[in-house]
């Protein structure tokens, strides 16, 4: 899952990156309201964390811009103020939950969660291709014979590819999808986390495979 974080105080953008990677998730940081809505205008994000208050443009411009586009994308708000009005604007605006600062770690994921069950329903937690099902509230992949937890890109990985059957992603997609926009991670690192997924399918003995099309991506497919 794709998240855009768009905090203005850099500490706590660092802090809140390395909890959200650790928990499996692809962040993407801005520092103002302007950068936000230029990242939101050519990224493919599942959820956005918003700071209310971010030179340029406050969150909640940034929000009323979301919400302009028909987008019902998750967003939730973080502020340092805690009055009631505030909380109300959000709301009001489109958001979807609100944390104050200062905020507990596990709250932050616990609504993180929350709020993007609400959005993709409890039934696609789980995904099913081939004799092959990935439980994306677990983070493993299991056959009749066996099991395997995944590394949060592998898991995205996989997640991209089940949720396409069949279906050509490239390269450059799987970049653009899994990796930050401003990632230095040379195109390689693509490469080599389908070799990680193509041996875990094979330890299980799943009847799918992941086929390379020359010059053109890579798809799951059903082994004949």
């Amino acid at each position: 899952m794709r998240i855009l974080l768009a905090e203005d105080e850099r500490s706590l953008s660092r802090a809140l990156i390395t909890i959200l990677a650790k928990n499996n998730y692809t962040v993407d940081p801005v520092y103002d309201g302007e950068e936000a809505i230029r990242y939101l205008k050519t990224g493919d994000y599942d959820a956005a964390i918003l700071d209310i208050m971010m030179p340029k443009l406050d969150g909640i411009s940034v929000l009323k811009y979301i919400r302009s586009t028909g987008s019902l994308m998750p967003v939730l708000m973080l502020t340092a103020k805690s009055e009631v009005e505030d909380k109300v604007e959000g709301l009001d605006s489109g958001a979807n939950d609100y944390l104050t600062k200062p905020f507990n770690s596990k709250e932050l994921l616990a609504r993180i969660r929350a709020m993007t069950r609400v959005k993709t329903g409890q039934a696609d937690s789980i995904l099913t291709f081939g004799n092959l099902t990935l439980d994306r509230a677990a983070f493993v992949m299991k056959t009749d014979s066996g099991s395997v937890k995944l590394a949060g890109k592998e898991f995205q990985m996989l997640e991209l590819l089940m949720q396409n059957p069949g279906v050509l992603i490239s390269t450059e997609r799987f970049m653009d999808k899994l990796w930050s926009l401003d990632s230095e991670a040379d195109i390689s690192v693509v490469w080599t986390y389908l070799s990680y997924l193509r041996r875990k399918l094979e330890s299980i003995d799943a009847n799918v495979k992941i086929k390379a099309t020359r010059n053109a991506g890579y798809s799951l497919e059903e082994k004949e």
